[in-house]
């Protein structure tokens, strides 16, 4: 696939550019050739192919490139701990589509960015991680340089793909690949490595444009076969028990109304997972996830529309998915050795969600039949029934009478009804019982507007994705935080201050990791699973200039939560649960093993 070189335009007659600054009289430049040099070539490459935001942390030896950047026009969000700054970077990728920038200084700065690069990797995010180094000639004889580590071969097993520059002339290049890799096909993290003498090497500013090169249709069309379109309609249109499972693929692919004519011209039930919820409203009469456990044991034939079946879905075997052998799988997925992963794909669909889906719709006619009647039918019954149980689950929680202090589904109940208030805002969300429970609890209506721990389950995304969810939608953000999960990366709650943006943090605070009551059985200690009884985070929040509120109750949650909504104003609440509330590793206590044995005293 070529890659097409632009120049950038040529200066008028009279002047010439000077490098971010006002144009210099012909005659001052004329005994003396312009130049740039690394730092201005980085800059120029990035804001050519259209990335005008960075995120990190500034230092040795990146730091003047942070400043150069700021006045070139870009955003660049500063952070206290670059594992955040990579998490912003890489959720900006998600909600864009661009690859999210994340600049970081060398070695220790660059290992801490290395997490978020590998979870961005591994949840199909398009990022890319630039960090200064130490000099090859030092490092390959292991001399001993400041920060002195080999990054590139570090980060290579981690991404999508790693390359380092070495030249000035070779930025262009090194950007550009960069983000054909981070976009194409499926899409991931990528590393880039700068060593600290590349941004001082100095070439002619002529010679310097021409080596730019912008990214051309980085992330193309792929097709699927008609063969394979076809036997997948002809697999749906045959099934008595049909189930359509979309998952985040589908969300990025921001094919929205294709997916919606999909699902609705089909007739299928859809379960939606995590960070595809609102693609289509989660009150939409086909959504069949109040009934998950039933439609996923029972269906026939099962359409992954951007989804992965991975330990989520229980690798699409065992209890969960009924008897072995029961049902067929329709996979949709850009990248072919996605099939056949764990289980038999009978009908395997390679391309982009867009195309696939377009061809699924073409080949339904007018006359497509509709799921047999008793399917639905049991599926609607289910529903009803688990709906009926969440909503006296819910009321019981949030009445007068309820204990004190309020247990998660009182204080998700009052966040439930703000979300269906204002279904612009995006919600952020990570911990264990209150990520588990919130899933279930808090309907969302618009697509990507439920950001969350993703497909490794990781702890710390919260206020890196909080951070980067405001900057790029500039829309509201409640971040809903477990108080184990808050402590991965609660001092950002400085940046959200320091760039004053519309973020609402709520603290499920129960004391402790799942609860509080844990203890050490030789009363020396605090129990392995405790923090500090009845902390005050909100006041952290007010020590950087923000709103801290403590609530106790649903009402009290809900009045602060509008009230931070409302005013755009960095907000922290810290509401107090009962430590007595939460399981042991959430919903997933099954993948924490237990000791049965004793030592004997």
């Amino acid at each position: 696939m070529e890659t097409t070189v632009k120049t950038q335009a040529e200066p008028a007659p009279d002047t010439l550019p000077t490098s971010y600054g006002a144009a210099a009289p012909a005659a001052s430049v004329q005994s003396e050739p312009e130049l740039t040099d690394g730092f201005h070539l980085v800059i120029d490459a990035l804001k050519l192919n259209g990335i005008d935001t960075i995120y990190g942390v500034p230092g040795i030896p990146i730091t003047d490139l942070g400043r150069l950047a700021q006045a070139a026009g870009m955003r660049v969000i500063s952070f206290r701990h670059e594992q955040n700054a990579g998490n912003a970077a890489a959720i900006a990728g998600f909600l864009t589509k661009k690859p999210g920038i994340c600049l970081t200084v060398s070695a220790p700065g660059f290992l801490n960015g290395l997490t978020a690069l590998a979870n961005a990797t591994t949840n199909c995010f398009p990022m890319i991680l630039i960090s200064g180094s130490s000099e090859r000639e030092i490092v390959d004889l292991q001399q001993g340089d400041y920060e002195e580590m080999d990054q590139l071969a570090i980060a290579k097993p981690l991404c999508k793909a790693a390359f380092r520059v070495l030249h000035a002339a070779d930025i262009g290049i090194g950007v550009a690949r960069a983000i054909r890799a981070a976009v194409s096909g499926r899409p991931g993290g990528v590393y880039l490595d700068l060593p600290a003498k590349l941004f001082s090497q100095v070439m002619d500013a002529e010679a310097g444009a021409k080596s730019l090169v912008e990214v051309i249709d980085p992330a193309p069309a792929q097709i699927p076969a008609p063969a394979a379109v076809a036997r997948a309609l002809d697999l749906l249109r045959n099934a008595k028990r049909p189930l359509i499972i979309l998952g985040k693929g589908a969300a990025y692919a921001q094919a929205d109304e294709a997916v919606r004519a999909l699902v609705e011209t089909s007739g299928i039930p859809y379960v939606p997972m995590s960070m595809a919820k609102g693609l289509l409203p989660d009150t939409h009469p086909q959504s069949a996830g109040a009934a998950r456990s039933l439609v996923l044991k029972d269906a026939d034939v099962v359409l992954l529309l951007g989804a992965r079946l991975n330990w989520l879905l229980s690798h699409g075997k065992g209890k969960t998915w009924g008897e072995p052998g029961s049902k067929k799988f329709i996979q949709v997925d850009i990248e072919p050795r996605e099939m056949d992963s764990n289980v038999e794909i009978a009908a395997p669909l390679v391309g982009d969600i867009g195309s696939c889906v377009e061809a699924l719709l073409a080949g339904m006619q007018a006359d497509w039949p509709a799921p047999p009647a008793d399917w639905t039918a049991t599926i609607a019954k289910k529903k009803e029934e688990n709906a009926s149980k969440m909503a006296a689950k819910l009321a019981k929680s949030a009445s007068p009478t309820a204990a004190s202090p309020m247990d998660f589904h009182g204080a998700l109940g009052a966040l439930r009804d703000i979300i269906r208030e204002r279904p612009d805002a995006i919600l952020v969300n990570e911990g264990a019982n209150t990520l588990d429970l919130a899933r279930s609890v808090i309907d969302m209506y618009q697509p990507r507007k439920r950001l969350d721990v993703g497909t490794w389950g990781v702890m710390g995304i919260g206020m890196g994705f909080a951070i980067a969810a405001a900057i790029e939608t500039g829309k509201p953000v409640l971040a809903v935080e477990g108080d184990s999960a808050f402590g991965f990366s609660g001092m950002e709650i400085e940046t959200i201050c320091r760039y004053n943006l519309p973020v609402c943090v709520v603290i499920f605070n129960n004391n402790g990791i799942y609860r509080g009551t844990d203890t050490d059985p030789t009363g020396r200690d605090p129990g392995t699973t405790v923090f500090v009884k009845d902390s005050r985070y909100d006041r952290m929040m007010e020590a950087f200039g923000g709103v801290g509120v403590h609530a106790t109750t649903p009402e009290e949650l809900s009045r602060a939560v509008n009230e931070a909504m409302d005013s755009g104003r960095p907000t922290l609440i810290n509401a107090v649960i009962d430590p007595r509330a939460g399981t042991e590793s959430g919903n997933i206590g099954s993948l924490n093993p237990q000791s049965s044995v004793r030592k004997k005293k």
